[in-house]
Parts: C-alpha cells; structure tokens; sequence
C-alpha cells in the first residue's frame, strides 16, 4: 500500500495515485505548515487561485499537533467564502450544475476537525465519480515505514516535479492556458465524469511505478 495523507480536494497527481493504487492513509502525524492538508488550487479569472482552511494552532507550550487533533477556525466565515470563489469559478463549466448539491453540502455545515473534513472531500470525490473509497488508515506513526510505500511526500505545497499533464479545457483557458495539477475539483467540474477516464489516461501515477 502507499501511504498518503488526506488532503482538501486533493490534486491531480495525489488523487491519480489514490486511485490507481491500494492507499493507507496516514492519520498519526504531526501537523506541518505549507502542506496540502489545508488548502488548495483552482482556477479562476485570475488564474490559478488558493483556497485555504483556517486552523487553530496550538500554543508553544502544548508542543506540535497531531493532523487528527487539529480543529478548523470556524469563526472565519471561510465556507461561505470558499463556496463563492467555487460558484463563481466554475458556474460555467460543462458539470457544475452536476455536481453543485454534492460539493455546495461539504460548505453548509461546519466540521470541527480538519482531517475529518479533508476525508469527507475525498470521499465525496469518489461518490460523484461512483467509485469506491480507500478506507485503511494507519495505526501508528512510522518514520520508515515498514509495511507501507512512502508517498507522504505529496502532501507539501513546495513539491516540485517535472510531469507533463494531459490537457483538458478549462474554464479560462482562453486567458491563461492549461494550468496542469490543480484540485480534482477542477477536473471534476470541466470533466464530469470523463474525469475517471482523464485520470486513468495520466501517465503520472501508473499502477506498477
């Protein structure tokens, strides 16, 4: 199995690999600054555009975090805002009438911890793509892991990588080319679900890599 953390709407390159291989996710970490497990890409007329979750981080003297323990700033109208940003991205798009009661439900109640939230994105993913979701999670936090493949590594928002993505239309193309690897969202909405076949057809994350 690979072991990848859960993140918000996760990216093309870790989804393609969730779904292309057996996934343990990895719920025993430590929480990390400037990693995916808060936040992620879209595009909109701008261009490529960062949504973010606000977090309550713990004080100096409570040492680090757990990624389990991490509890959403909730006082930050921020579900309101990222839905807005969402709406107004990709109301045009080909699927997003298709799909909009699905995802518009993940912002209309408030979740209290991230990795909690992070999962339930995921597996929404998978229900609008009418697949079925990885459910193994680790046990214990592992440096090395023993009985796992280390894709941890997918989490960081500095990952740099050399991949050519397929092309897809996107919704402001006309204004700012293809922008490769943003969130499955993405996909989704200018894809719908020709996004399993997009997937499949990725070089990226082949199943015997």
């Amino acid at each position: 199995m690979k072991l990848i953390h859960p993140s918000y709407f996760p990216n093309i390159l870790t989804f393609s690999y969730i779904m292309h291989h057996p996934i343990c996710w990895e719920v025993n970490d430590n929480y990390q600054k400037q990693t995916f497990r808060n936040r992620t890409y879209i595009s909109n007329d701008r261009g490529k555009h960062i949504l973010s979750i606000p977090i309550i981080h713990a004080g100096r003297a409570n040492g680090r975090q757990k990624y389990k323990d991490v509890l959403i700033d909730n006082s930050y109208l921020w579900q309101r805002q990222h839905w807005r940003t969402l709406e107004t991205a990709y109301r045009t798009s080909p699927f997003f009438e298709f799909y909009e009661d699905e995802i518009k439900a993940l912002y209309n109640q408030p979740y209290e911890k991230l990795l909690e939230y992070n999962l339930k994105t995921i597996e929404t993913i998978f229900d609008c793509l009418q697949l079925e979701m990885p459910l193994a999670k680790s046990e214990s936090f592992e440096i090395t892991p023993i009985h796992n493949e280390d894709y941890r590594f997918l989490i960081s928002a500095k990952l740099k990588h050399q991949l050519k993505f397929n092309t897809y239309t996107q919704v402001f193309n006309d204004r700012h080319g293809f922008l490769p690897n943003l969130s499955i969202l993405d996909a989704l909405f200018n894809l719908g679900p020709n996004t399993v076949d997009y997937l499949n057809s990725e070089f990226i994350a082949p199943a015997n890599d």
